[in-house]
């Protein structure tokens, strides 16, 4: 039993340091959109913090789930567990005392989305890689990372999910994902990452502002 259990654990991609510090950042990027969210449907502060551990830990459970790699990550190491729960608390105490019906937690919430979706995807890659797949099938599995968060923020509100509604979501994952993969090897690995996230970013805050500027239809 011993020599399966270590098999199993030596299956599993240890995250790098770079790794695990843009997971952090990620995780509470998300949770902190996923705490908007609550304020936004009436949600008390458990349901918050629940909100915010499903949105933010969500996308790299499927990734890891699908990658054989378990117990998944943030059961391995609470480091992301104890991230999401105090960010996803204190954004929600925060957004609860903001004025509803100005729009300004939904700006937030969809700015910090945008953010969310560029940081998990390239975790997602990165985490992949690791694993030993394939450059095409870790663009995918970055996609996953990357959108999984926000459909179950977005269902468990009962809401329609952003990746259903709006044309430039998951496309942007996927587009940013080729793009790093890519300029991975002609540019050093955090430039490469660092383009590839801007261009994300930079689509999504576009495709915003478009919507903005739009008339009420």
């Amino acid at each position: 039993m011993e020599g399966i259990a270590a098999e199993g654990w030596a299956l599993i991609p240890v995250l790098s340091l770079t790794v695990s510090v843009l997971t952090v950042i990620a995780t509470a990027v998300l949770a902190a959109s996923a705490a908007l969210q609550a304020a936004r449907c009436g949600f008390d502060a458990f349901g918050a913090v629940a909100l915010a551990a499903a949105a933010s830990l969500g996308g790299g459970t499927v990734r890891d789930l699908l990658l054989g790699a378990t117990p998944v990550f943030w059961l391995r190491d609470i480091t992301y567990l104890a991230t999401a729960a105090p960010v996803g608390l204190g954004v929600f105490l925060f957004a609860d005392r903001v004025e509803g019906g100005t729009g300004k937690r939904l700006r937030l919430l969809l700015y910090l989305d945008a953010l969310g979706l560029a940081l998990f995807t390239l975790v997602g890659i990165a985490v992949a890689r690791q694993a030993g797949v394939s450059e095409v099938m870790a663009v995918a599995l970055g996609c996953i990372t990357g959108v999984t968060g926000g459909i179950l923020r977005d269902l468990l509100c009962g809401q329609p999910p952003l990746v259903l509604r709006e044309d430039l979501y998951a496309s942007v994952s996927l587009a940013g994902g080729a793009l790093f993969m890519a300029l991975d090897g002609p540019l050093p690995a955090p430039a490469a990452e660092m383009l590839a996230f801007a261009v994300m970013v930079a689509a999504r805050f576009l495709v915003l502002w478009r919507q903005r500027r739009q008339p009420p239809g």
